[in-house]
């Protein structure tokens, strides 16, 4: 489902555009569709015809996406599993300082080889209601103002849909447009279509390397971009909407940490506006990569500052919790699966 077929409901049902507009608010908001606002209760506002299909505009709503279980880290952080109409899973992260980590697709074609989401390929677009319903799920636990287009999905993949999403959000939503950051391995189409939007998102490019052909091994099936010159489009687009472009750095031990890559990205970032996010690899059991030694990540992190590339250590929100981006969604898959066989079984057995 998408925002437009929201609208579209609502308006079969008398409502015009002010009234849309109010009720799409107070939806995004964790509200009530008859909340009302301080001044005006909903009865004195919407037409009665309106009020008396919002149960069935509700009930819409409500299935466009649940939350089948919440996990709190240390951290401050809360990995959200969230159900869509047909049962397939999707995960968001309520983030510490009022953020929320939202996901733009069921799987992920990149097939990043760090990623759990990748390992399961796409399976389907989230549609722009889809994606939004996550940041009114979450506000309805906590504050949010600011939604990071980083959990399961490439971006750039659902395009038509995810700048849907945040068109709304910059403005029924209430969100900053700085606070909506777009998270992409880069795609052409991004660098042609953000400049033209109404609501012009912070951007985030994922580097991982500055050597082409291990950046193209570490992410197999994403556009082909020589390191320098996706950082020239990214350089061009922050002085366009003045706010610098972040770049992702997930650090993997032996891989790309190597003294010959933190030059790399020194001569690509030096005086560039720009942000490098350096996220240490969120390990987990049975797995083909490591996190590096805590001291090699502030070693990283200090020569990077000393030559000029501001630096920030972003770690994976949830580590306590296994909470690297499609981990808690496989682990809740595996589950299901498993009960599937057993339940399929001869004689099964419960499920412990």
């Amino acid at each position: 489902m998408r925002i437009h077929d929201i609208h579209q409901q609502l308006a079969e049902l008398g409502a015009k555009p002010v009234h849309i507009g109010r009720l799409t608010r107070a939806w995004l908001n964790g509200q009530a569709l008859d909340a009302g606002t301080r001044h005006q209760r909903s009865e004195d506002f919407l037409p009665l015809s309106v009020r008396n299909g919002l149960p069935g505009v509700k009930e819409a709503l409500d299935r466009l996406a649940r939350v089948s279980s919440e996990h709190p880290a240390a951290d401050g952080s809360a990995r959200l599993l969230v159900t869509l109409a047909d049962g397939q899973m999707v995960e968001s992260v309520l983030l510490p300082r009022d953020g929320l980590c939202v996901s733009s697709q069921v799987g992920c074609a990149v097939g990043c080889v760090f990623c759990m989401t990748g390992k399961s390929g796409l399976l389907r677009q989230l549609g722009s209601a889809e994606i939004v319903a996550q940041v009114a799920l979450a506000r309805r636990v906590r504050t949010v103002k600011k939604v990071v287009f980083m959990g399961m999905g490439e971006p750039a993949h659902n395009l038509d849909n995810v700048l849907e999403a945040i068109d709304v959000l910059g403005t029924d939503g209430g969100i900053g447009h700085k606070n909506l950051v777009f998270s992409t391995v880069g795609d052409r189409r991004v660098f042609e279509r953000l400049p033209r939007q109404a609501v012009k998102p912070a951007l985030a490019l994922s580097l991982h390397s500055t050597d082409t052909r291990l950046r193209q091994a570490l992410l197999p099936r994403a556009p082909v971009f020589e390191p320098a010159e996706l950082v020239e489009l990214g350089e061009r687009y922050a002085r366009q909407v003045d706010y610098p472009i972040q770049y992702q750095w997930t650090l993997l031990k032996g891989i790309n940490d190597s003294p010959e890559e933190m030059d790399g990205i020194i001569r690509l970032l030096r005086g560039k506006f720009a942000i490098m996010n350096v996220i240490p690899y969120n390990s987990h059991e049975h797995d083909d990569y490591q996190r590096p030694d805590t001291e090699r990540i502030h070693q990283i992190m200090r020569y990077l500052h000393a030559n000029g590339v501001l630096t920030k250590v972003r770690n994976s929100a949830g580590q306590d919790i296994d909470g690297g981006c499609g981990q808690l969604r496989a682990r809740a898959e595996g589950i299901v699966h498993a009960r599937r066989r057993r339940m399929q079984a001869p004689n099964p057995e419960p499920l412990r």
